[in-house]
This record gives structure tokens, C-alpha cells and sequence, in this order.
């Protein structure tokens, strides 16, 4: 049990895919500016990261039996693809609010590089099935926590009156990078809490 809270809070706080890999930093700038907004992309990335990993995870099993593990990445693509897609039409049938004010953000989780991030790690680090789960849950969770805390940084730059030159993105990006090295604290915290 140690070993998965381990994995979860890694994933959430120490290797967060935005605020310390810098992956899918596309939708974190592009849909932190309001906290709904945050809040649903964050969650459908979080679903799409579990349900991409509970898929590909078997499927590199097959790749491997079948001895056509370079095709890793294509496959992953095509399921990330696929679940993307099933789940804009769930959203554009049955939360067309959500649908609407993620916008153009919503098709691009499909070329979201944490999602098939989380995939390709949860191979790569040799994770048991279960781990995997874990992992993705993890990284889904950092992820909305990440979109979550730099909306209300954005909602309080809006407000604020930075000098003309810095207005818009050059002050959301610096508030993007003192919010990354905020995390940097937390590097040892899960090895010391867990013993891992």
C-alpha cells in the first residue's frame, strides 16, 4: 500500500507532468484562465490519462509478445486519439456548457504530451498493472491540481496592474515559473514520508 501512495503523491507533487516536467503546458496556459474551465480540463485530462493507461498498458504486452514494440508510440497515439474523440461527444451530449467553454482546448488533450507521457511511463518504469492505474490517477491529479492553483494565480494577475511591457502572457509566464519552483519543494517529501 505504501508502494501506490508512493506512486500517487510522486505523481501529484513531485514529478507533476505541467509544473515539473513541463508537459502540456498548452492547455495549462490556454485554460487556467477561468476556474471551471480549469477544473473541467483538468478532469477530462485526468479521465483520458486512467482510461489511456488501463488501454495501452495491455497493448504494450501484446506489442511485446508480438515482437512489434516500436509501433508503441503509433498505437498510443491512435488510442489517446480515440478516447479523445468518444469523450468530446459524451461532453458535446451531456455537459455542453463544458464543452463549449473548453473550446478548441478539448480535441487538443488528443496532442497533449502528458497523456501519452503518463502512457509511455508507465511502461517505461516497469509499473504492474495496478501501479500503472496509480501512475495515471497520479499524473491526472497533478495535473488538475496544477490547472486548479494557477487559475487562482491568473484570476489575481487580472487584477493586479503589472507595468504596460508585462501585461498578458510575459506576466503569466513569470507566474507560471515561480509557481514550477514552488514545487521544487517538494522533491525528497514523498521519499521521506513513504521510504521509498
Amino acid at each position: 500500500m505504501a508502494q501506490y501512495a508512493s506512486i500517487l503523491f510522486s505523481m501529484i507533487l513531485v514529478n507533476n507532468f505541467v509544473l515539473v516536467k513541463f508537459l502540456g503546458i498548452c492547455p495549462f496556459l490556454g485554460v487556467s484562465k477561468r476556474f471551471d474551465s480549469a477544473v473541467g480540463m483538468g478532469c477530462a485530462v485526468t479521465l483520458v490519462m486512467l482510461l489511456a493507461v488501463s488501454i495501452t498498458w495491455p497493448l504494450q504486452r501484446l506489442l511485446e509478445a508480438w515482437g512489434i514494440e516500436y509501433l508503441q508510440t503509433i498505437v498510443f497515439i491512435l488510442v489517446i486519439a480515440t478516447l479523445v474523440q468518444l469523450l468530446e461527444m459524451a461532453l458535446k451530449r451531456f455537459v455542453p456548457s463544458l464543452h463549449a467553454s473548453l473550446g478548441v482546448f478539448l480535441p487538443l488533450i488528443t496532442t497533449n504530451c502528458s497523456v501519452l507521457g503518463v502512457a509511455i511511463l508507465a511502461v517505461d518504469e516497469g509499473y504492474t498493472y495496478p501501479e500503472a492505474l496509480v501512475a495515471a490517477l497520479g499524473a491526472g491529479l497533478g495535473f488538475l491540481l496544477a490547472m486548479v492553483l494557477f487559475s487562482g494565480v491568473r484570476s489575481s494577475l487580472e487584477e493586479a496592474e503589472p507595468p504596460q511591457a508585462f501585461r498578458g502572457m510575459p506576466i503569466t509566464l513569470i507566474a507560471a515559473a515561480i509557481v514550477a519552483m514552488s514545487f521544487m519543494g517538494f522533491s525528497g517529501v514523498v521519499d521521506h514520508l513513504f521510504g521509498a
